[in-house]
């Protein structure tokens, strides 16, 4: 797993990552977010060794990442996908990479055929576009077949058979027990892909839970004697608040429950609809107040 704790980074007075806490368990995918300049970048790099913490530490199963003897064998990370030589072709790329870390050769093939390179291996990545040198990162990345993945923003670029192929190869490599860490800014994929989420504001977290209990559902009824079928939902524990044309927003009840309430008080239903909030609009609610760049409305 990944373990991050009382991490710290500041560039002179700027504090970007505060006292930050949180563990990537494997198994899952867990969904990294938060809002521009909170500090996902900068911890991902620090869990890496790329930055240095001024407080804290950050690693992975026990070992911090510089010492490991084997890195490319224990986690892999897809940062910035620009960050590779033009001119070499990508299955050069991957075979100096496979030498740096002592791997066999045939883990760069199967790297290229499982992230779709393999027509283009002999091209130089100056002619890829952003999509195919996101693939080309996610090779990196798998090369020393892993048991922890690292992603920040792995989606940029793709076309929509990409993001689905990412999305799937996410998932599939948590089922098969590894830790999968991911960095987004589109709360729609994070819904579809995250197990667990980690959001941090300012460098601080703000919550750490399935993706699922961040989204909050209600039913919404629209009933003859409103009044007292809200009564009697409360009676029998529900939350009930009314809503504006009469309706009841109703907590603690399913929808089976509930009709069976109005049904034995021969109380007429009109409306029995179950409610969900988006991710993202889950997100922006607990986000509001760390939000530093808002345009004017």
């Amino acid at each position: 797993m990944i373990a991050v704790h009382e991490l710290v980074k500041r560039y002179g007075r700027a504090t970007v990552v505060d006292h930050l806490s949180f563990e990537v368990l494997p198994g899952r995918v867990t969904g990294f977010v938060g809002p521009n300049g909170a500090g996902k970048s900068t911890t991902i790099r620090m869990i890496l060794g790329l930055d240095t913490p001024t407080g804290g530490r950050a690693l992975i199963g026990d070992s911090a990442y510089r010492s490991l003897a084997r890195p490319l064998e224990t986690a892999g990370a897809l940062l910035d996908a620009a960050a590779i030589h033009g001119g070499r072709n990508a299955r050069a790329h991957l075979m100096w990479m496979a030498a740096a870390g002592r791997l066999p050769r045939r883990r760069v093939d199967d790297v290229l055929e499982q992230t779709g390179l393999t027509a283009v291996a002999h091209k130089r990545v100056r002619t890829f576009s952003l999509g195919m040198r996101q693939r080309l990162g996610v090779a990196a990345a798998l090369l020393g077949d892993p048991p922890c993945l690292l992603f920040d923003e792995p989606v940029n670029g793709l076309d929509p058979e990409g993001v689905r192929w990412i999305r799937t190869l996410m998932r599939d490599q948590a089922a098969q027990g590894r830790t999968v860490l991911v960095s987004s800014h589109l709360m729609s994929e994070m819904a579809l892909t995250a197990d667990h989420l980690i959001v941090i504001g300012r460098g601080r977290l703000i919550a750490d839970l399935p993706a699922r209990d961040l989204v909050t559902a209600d039913v919404l009824v629209r009933a003859d004697r409103a009044e007292e079928l809200a009564g009697l939902l409360r009676a029998g524990g529900a939350t009930v608040r009314p809503e504006p044309g009469g309706g009841l927003a109703v907590t603690g009840a399913t929808p089976e429950e509930i009709g069976r309430t109005a049904g034995a008080a021969g109380i007429a239903v009109y409306e029995l609809s179950r409610r969900e909030t988006s991710l993202e609009d889950a997100y922006l609610d607990v986000t509001d107040a760390a939000v530093e760049y808002r345009a004017e409305r």
